[in-house]
């Protein structure tokens, strides 16, 4: 059943004003989240990158299950007849198209059911496989055939489902922002089921009994095996989009959590005391040897000795007297120095003023 495009459009205008901007923040806290916990873009993680290319493999078999030429076949548009045309003209025509005009088993099954109109809308709805080979449908009950539909109709949602379910397992997915995806992802395809199923159970199959024409007759089955499809693969490729997104840490990060940030200060105390250590080692290797100490020492001393004689020239000085009288900024020499000391000692917040200035 179509929802009318007047009505569309007044939910749009309705609903528009409120719902846009709300996105529009929505999208912006999401691109400004890595910045804000200090996160920067990163290559796509080994199993992040395996799950992407599973999605975007199923979702691409999907658009491909699309096409007419791997659709049902649709009698009625291969033969180019009308709704209304007799069943022993029909099937003559179709069979004229078949190997060796000969009509397959389907066909046979199909041309004792289309002895009255009823079943040929049914046909329309429901499509050539449910038609022929429900044992316990008839045309006087035309629920029936959609309680038999219903395992097809479902399947590719199903499948869907187990295929989110396992992208967005710890099997895949690299870190807990990304197996967050498997919420919403969940409800998308539960939403696209219940919605598919909704559409196929409410569409009015009788009115394609005014057709006269063939380009007349709504071929609903082939519309909404297409549409199905297609909204199958889309909630894979936006999973996929959103599983990029977030393993790269380019958006849709969520802030670290405390033991993550524990471990983040632990690592990096660590690769500082190696950095510590080896400077240690390289400090006692000169001290323990006599020729590397003797360069050691002559060097500061000849340093020493240089810097005092270049102190003690006239021009020195009196640039140095002139600088520290005129150009140089004693108060934002002492403000980075104590912005130098904070961060260096005190890296997560604090007072040390006192200690740098004072």
């Amino acid at each position: 059943m179509a929802i009318p495009w007047g009505t569309i459009k007044s939910l749009l205008i309705f609903f528009g004003p409120l719902l846009l901007p709300k996105a529009i923040g929505y999208y912006r806290r999401a691109r400004a989240a890595p910045q804000i916990h200090g996160l920067k873009v990163r290559p796509l993680p080994a199993r992040t990158a395996r799950a992407v290319a599973v999605l975007l493999a199923v979702a691409a078999v999907f658009l491909l299950r699309t096409l007419p030429i791997l659709s049902p076949e649709n009698i009625f548009k291969v033969t180019q007849s009308r709704l209304q045309i007799p069943a022993d003209v029909l099937f003559t025509r179709l069979a004229a198209l078949r190997p060796g005009n000969t009509l397959t088993p389907t066909d046979l099954l199909l041309r004792a059911k289309f002895a009255s109109l009823e079943s040929r809308l049914l046909y329309l709805q429901h499509g050539p496989a449910v038609l022929a080979t429900c044992p316990f449908c008839t045309s006087d009950e035309p629920r029936a055939y959609l309680y038999y539909a219903l395992p097809d109709l479902l399947a590719p949602h199903l499948f869907n489902l187990v295929l989110i379910a396992l992208a967005t397992s710890s099997l895949f997915t690299h870190s807990r922002a990304e197996r967050g995806w498997r919420t919403p992802a969940t409800l998308a395809a539960v939403a696209a089921a219940f919605v598919d199923v909704y559409w196929v159970s409410t569409y009015n199959h009788t009115a394609n009994a005014r057709a006269l024409r063939l380009h007349e007759m709504d071929a609903f089955f082939w519309t909404a095996r297409a549409v199905r499809y297609a909204a199958v693969a889309v909630v894979d490729v936006l999973l996929a989009l959103g599983l990029y997104l977030t393993g790269t840490q380019r958006a849709f990060v969520a802030a670290p959590s405390a033991a993550e940030r524990v471990e983040g200060v632990v690592r990096a105390l660590g690769g500082t005391k190696g950095k510590i250590n080896a400077a240690g080692v390289v400090k006692n290797t000169v001290l323990r040897d006599e020729e590397l100490r003797g360069r050691s020492t002559a060097y500061w001393a000849h340093e020493v000795r240089l810097m005092r004689e270049m102190m003690e020239e006239r021009e020195v000085v009196e640039g140095v007297n002139d600088a520290l009288v005129n150009r140089i900024d004693i108060g934002g020499i002492e403000r980075d120095a104590e912005a130098y000391a904070r961060a260096v000692l005190m890296p997560q917040g604090g007072e040390v003023k006192e200690e740098v200035v004072g």
